[in-house]
């Protein structure tokens, strides 16, 4: 009876889990593309506000410094009102963020910026919950890799959409079309995953849930050091993606929309990435083994940038692709080993409190490159010293694993 009962369970398990990721990719992909929509057309936005084009990098700081903040007490969010209304609200952030940016006025633009980074902080912890009910151990790395994939297509869809729609439309109605992306995978999401109703539990403040978190983490030798590794390959992997285009045109002599197609072939290769990595670490038992192998060969590749400029260009581009199917693929397999690794009914909250330091890490990793570049004046030179983040990153892994093992 009970051999029956379970097979009757599994094709409703399996729909649970297929509903759920569609999802929470959904959300991911819109998530990313509304981070991104203002540097896809900074310079027509710029040129209207009477303002630099370079400005879009504070924005884009603001966002993540907000994103991290939220990202911080998100775990007490998601126990105290459920994973499916958090990401509610994440949407709702993303509806009025790009609404504000579509004003043009500069109060707005900037509180329009803090709720995307709000949204984009709470998204994470609360798609953690929701997936990690229904998937099962042995699927957890590709699941939550497929899940992570939608940062890469939220970039394409990002760099392809807004410019296109801003050439017909203009960019304040393309902003608009941005806002109702994410009123329609709210829709979605009402229909597939009613309001679940919320466990009784005695409030948490904001602060006293931040520091259980933080305890936990610190505590634990593999939490400690998949804080460590989000730090060193948010880094990593914000760092290339940033520099990609002007290293190739100021060290190989690149034209900019050559090198512009270069960088979106890297998002691409980000995507495969992910669902590769994912696919990999299931394969072989070891999320913290994988998560080795991407360090040492993001160590590698960033190395090898240094003589970037010697390279025939078909190798210039395979090492830009082959940098981005590594850069961009660890976040899924990261989160799933937090996911494994975090105590029962404390996933959400623990992911939020392990990607406080991956936020850090995108704060600090291209400011900090960038930084290196003025006292160096090479960028190849510069890749090659932010290698260590890679190699580092190897070491730390390596050795959770071992612990493992």
């Amino acid at each position: 009876m009970s051999d029956m009962l379970a097979e009757a369970a599994e094709p409703q398990r399996a729909s649970s889990l297929l509903q759920t990721l569609t999802v929470a990719t959904l959300v991911q992909i819109v998530a990313t593309a509304s981070v991104l929509a203002l540097t896809a057309i900074a310079p027509l936005v710029a040129l209207d506000l009477g303002i630099g084009a370079h400005w879009i990098g504070y924005q884009i700081s603001l966002i993540y410094a907000s994103g991290m903040i939220s990202s911080a007490v998100a775990g007490t969010l998601v126990q105290r009102f459920g994973p499916v209304r958090i990401e509610q609200a994440a949407l709702g952030c993303f509806i009025f963020g790009c609404i504000g940016i579509a004003t043009a006025m500069i109060s707005l633009i900037v509180i329009g910026s803090l709720l995307i980074g709000i949204g984009y902080g709470l998204n994470n912890p609360a798609a953690s919950e929701m997936l990690s009910r229904v998937t099962p151990a042995a699927r957890r790395n590709i699941v939550f890799s497929l899940k992570q994939s939608g940062v890469p297509l939220g970039g394409i869809l990002a760099s392809f959409l807004f410019p296109y729609l801003s050439a017909r439309l203009g960019w304040h109605a393309a902003l608009l079309v941005g806002a109702a992306l994410p009123f329609l995978v709210s829709l979605l999401m009402m229909a597939t995953h009613a309001a679940e109703p919320v466990a009784s539990r005695t409030p948490t403040s904001f602060r006293r849930g931040f520091l259980d978190e933080q305890t936990i983490i610190w505590r634990n030798p593999k939490l400690r050091a998949l804080s460590a590794l989000g730090f060193a390959y948010s880094a990593m992997q914000l760092s290339v993606s940033a520099f990609a285009v002007v290293t190739l045109v100021h060290d190989a002599g690149w034209s900019v929309l050559a090198a512009g197609s270069v960088a979106a072939a890297m998002q691409f290769a980000g995507a495969f990435g992910r669902i590769f990595w994912g696919v990999v670490a299931d394969r072989i038992g070891g999320g913290f083994l994988t998560l080795a192998l991407l360090g040492l060969l993001g160590g590698l590749g960033y190395a090898g940038l240094f003589w970037l400029p010697d390279m025939p260009a078909i190798a210039q581009i395979a090492l830009f692709v082959a940098m981005g199917g590594v850069t961009i693929g660890w976040n899924g397999v990261l989160l799933a080993e937090v996911a494994r690794n975090a105590p029962d009914a404390r996933v959400g909250a623990i992911t939020g409190g392990v990607l406080v330091y991956t936020f850090i890490g995108v704060i600090v990793g291209p400011s900090s490159f960038a930084m290196l570049y003025a006292l160096i004046g090479h960028y190849g030179a510069s890749f090659l010293t932010f290698s260590m983040f890679g190699f580092g990153g190897m070491l730390v892994a390596w050795q959770a694993h071992r612990a493992t093992n």
